[in-house]
């Protein structure tokens, strides 16, 4: 990424408001980019730029104050070299939508699969830059994850301007949102701008949906704009707003506020989308209400991938049922979840390792394996380590954990270490769930299947020990076999399984009264 700054002896009153500032980059195959400049404070201005094409870009910069000559019609150029690092981010390019319409891949087509962590309040205060947020990161990257979900400012379980919600330099803004604040997103740059550095995808959620009547839907936009002008060049993915559709905690004329959040975060969507020259991937958070994020605002196409809030009190077996529903809606695009079950979230007792796990392989067994968001209470909305969070406007207190304790709760490696199983199965990237093709299970709740394509591979969960028939279609076909313990996330020796005549092979999950995972590969 480049970044290129333009400084004006012009004197502006309400220099956010009143100047709006591009560039019109040209790459070396001729194709244009309209790239968003921010304004970074008193007479200055910023571009950041990046592009996976090596060569000579050109630019010319485009002024809503023409006669401005340090800031209008500035013409200039940048050299993109090949990376010579180890980030993978950097070497294969921001997430995209994978050629099959539901699964993710890197930029290059490289299989991307979606490891989230929840850092909600990551950008405020009480997670101390630098030695803080990069404990958390590291931890993190140890443990598999490669996405981190976080809220650019404006924020859940808050009124505007509550002071929790400052971080070392303020307020994303102005009070009575008058105009942005560029010393805010300073301190926000460090943390997203390491998070990408060390490989992990920043997915920027824009604000909570509740914020939008507060700010209006022009100057949501505005948000929007300096959001991709900061960070657009990073590999990011933009998540519009959180729990879209969700009015605030104490409005008192709820009903009418989620048509008009539908309809109002629809048309910001859309302005994002014009907006964003990078073409980075985008979704919205599902609210509690809502089944799917398609119904989170009235032109579905737009999204490039469903994200769900599938429930913090909701079992395995309502975990797998929803992201089958999220699967078979149309236009097809990836199924995850945004927002599971957090491990020690206090409803009212705090949540086990075992919720989380089981809804991570309930959900994304049932919508293809193409990624999932894991939370733990603590950490999303970042509980001091002397200073809990408290009580949401709603009067709910969801738990104490601090978020370096939250860290090291179980569900968080358990949940990681999924991801190298699910990579190291061979065509991983075409799965696609089979319920039907389970055709017995001995136990009462309800196991789930995905099958690759050319029936190559097979995955299983076993949410309880029992047997399982399952019937695919490769008659008298054998398939090395093991069972992974997502508890102990130790992968059993593998031993032969064959289908019979009709393409049925039964078996029985190892002793131990828990969840188990069956791999099948062919040979």
């Amino acid at each position: 990424m480049v970044e290129l700054t333009f400084k004006t002896n012009a004197k502006y009153d309400d220099p956010f408001n009143d100047v709006e500032l591009d560039a019109v980059f040209k790459d070396p195959s001729g194709k244009q980019f309209k790239v968003p400049a921010f304004w970074a404070g008193g007479n200055t201005w910023k571009i950041r730029y990046s592009s996976p094409l090596l060569g000579k870009h050109t630019f010319t910069t485009i002024c809503s104050e023409t006669g401005d000559k340090a800031l209008h019609n500035i013409n200039g150029k940048v050299e993109v070299r090949k990376y010579r690092g180890n980030n993978v981010l950097l070497l294969r390019g921001a997430p995209k939508i994978a050629d099959d319409k539901r699964h993710f891949a890197y930029s290059d087509g490289t299989p991307f699969f979606w490891m989230g962590d929840t850092w909600w309040m990551g950008l405020t205060k009480r997670l101390v830059w630098p030695g803080e947020v990069k404990m958390l990161a590291d931890d993190r990257i140890k443990k598999g994850f490669n996405v981190v979900q976080i809220v650019a400012g404006l924020y859940p379980d808050m009124p505007a301007f509550d002071p929790r919600g400052e971080n070392e330099n303020g307020f994303p803004w102005e009070e009575k949102y008058t105009s942005i604040r560029p010393a805010y997103f300073d301190a926000a740059d460090n943390r997203i701008l390491y998070l990408a550095e060390q490989g992990i995808v920043p997915c920027i959620v824009g604000a909570w949906g509740y914020h939008l009547p507060w700010l209006g839907v022009e100057k949501m936009k505005k948000h929007w704009r300096y959001l991709i002008a900061r960070w657009g060049a990073l590999p990011v993915v933009w998540c519009a707003a959180g729990e879209t559709t969700m009015p605030f905690y104490l409005s008192t004329n709820k009903e009418a506020d989620v048509i008009w959040l539908k309809n109002e975060w629809t048309n910001v969507i859309r302005h994002i989308k014009e907006t964003d020259p990078f073409d980075r991937i985008l979704s919205t958070h599902a609210a509690h209400h809502a089944k799917t994020t398609r119904e989170s605002i009235t032109e579905p196409a737009l999204l490039d991938f469903d994200m769900h809030q599938s429930g913090h009190g909701n079992v395995a077996a309502k975990q797998a049922a929803q992201a089958l529903d999220g699967w078979r809606i149309n236009p097809p695009m990836p199924v995850m979840s945004g927002e599971s079950r957090y491990e020690a979230l206090a409803i009212p007792n705090p949540l086990p390792a075992e919720a989380p796990r089981s809804a991570f392989w309930a959900h994304t067994v049932n919508s293809g394996l193409a990624g999932h968001t894991y939370g733990a209470n603590g950490i999303w909305q970042l509980n001091g380590i002397d200073k809990p969070y408290g009580k949401s406007p709603g009067g709910n207190n969801w738990g104490t954990t601090p978020w370096n304790e939250a860290m090291k709760l179980p569900g968080s490696s358990q949940i990681g270490a999924a991801r190298k199983l699910i990579e190291s199965i061979p065509g991983w990237s075409s799965f696609q769930p089979q319920p039907e093709m389970i055709t017995n299970w001995s136990a009462t709740d309800m196991p789930v299947l995905a099958v690759t394509e050319n029936n190559q591979s097979a995955l299983a969960y076993l949410p309880s020990t029992g047997s399982i028939t399952i019937t695919l279609p490769a008659t008298s076909q054998s398939y090395k076999a093991f069972w992974f313990n997502p508890v102990s996330t130790v992968k059993e020796p593998e031993f032969m399984l064959s289908t019979d005549a009709s393409g049925k092979l039964s078996i029985t999950a190892p002793g131990a009264q828990q969840d188990w995972v069956l791999v099948l590969t062919k040979p």
